[in-house]
């Protein structure tokens, strides 16, 4: 099967971002609740909120957490969120891309704009960097061991429901696909029993940037920095990263 070493570049330190499980719980309620307001509290006929829950599971979000966030969300009132997105360059011209969902504009403005500034970078316009990255689909299954298949049959079926790059080690399997066939892929994970732990639409770059180490710690802070927002959901960037630099980032 192919690799894919692109989405291990763009998320590298992911791993220690969600050990914030504060940050990433509350980003994850926060699209459950979205979800909930935009199309109904009914999973079946809501796939945004079916795919939210799924991903809540997916990183162990109680049960009981994520009824009680939709039958809040069922409710009347409460809080009311936009999707915002910010586009900047780092040091460099790194790229940057940042999504997020508010309940207030102008705090998230003042936030994004801060962080990015703070590390020598420069807030853009409106499609300053968006034509840098290209919309695609990722889904991370962790195999159960009762799953019987055969990697290549696996692999042609996956295809068959819209995979541009299949990834398999062990039973950890990593699936991209096109933008536009981000929900067949969904329908097929469900018709071949396999459910993802994590299913998103992110963006990645069509050129990479190399940094100097310095620069490199620069760009890691303001990225940890946009992060740790509430109102931030996802961070892009086209950082070109180094194996010997991610040590950099473990002092």
């Amino acid at each position: 099967m192919a690799g894919h070493s692109k989405w291990a570049n763009i998320k590298h330190r992911k791993g220690a971002q969600d050990k914030k499980r504060g940050k990433l719980f509350t980003k994850l309620i926060k699209e459950i609740h979205v979800a909930v307001k935009e199309s109904g509290p009914d999973p079946d006929g809501n796939p945004r909120l079916r795919l939210a829950v799924q991903n809540a599971k997916g990183q162990n979000v109680p049960k009981d957490t994520i009824e009680r966030a939709v039958k809040k969300a069922a409710g009347e009132g409460g809080e009311t969120y936009i999707t915002q997105s910010f586009e900047g360059t780092g040091p460099k011209g790194v790229a940057i891309f940042v999504e997020c969902m508010t309940d207030n504009t102008n705090r998230t403005v003042k936030d994004v704009r801060h962080a990015i500034s703070k590390y020598q970078g420069k807030l853009g316009t409106n499609g300053s960097t968006d034509f840098i990255f290209e919309r695609k689909g990722i889904f991370e299954i962790e195999i159960p061991e009762d799953f019987e298949f055969e990697a290549d049959e696996l692999e042609l079926e996956l295809i068959d429901g819209g995979a541009d790059e299949v990834a398999l080690e062990g039973r950890e399997l990593q699936i991209t696909t096109a933008m536009e066939d981000f929900g067949n892929m969904q329908k097929k994970l469900e018709e071949i029993g396999l459910e993802a732990k994590a299913a998103n639409l992110i963006r990645i770059p069509n050129n990479y940037v190399e940094l100097a180490d310095e620069e490199f710690i620069q760009m890691s802070k303001m990225i940890d920095m946009l992060e740790d927002f509430d109102d931030v959901q996802q961070v892009f960037h086209n950082m070109d990263i180094k194996d010997d630099q991610i040590s950099l980032l473990e002092d």
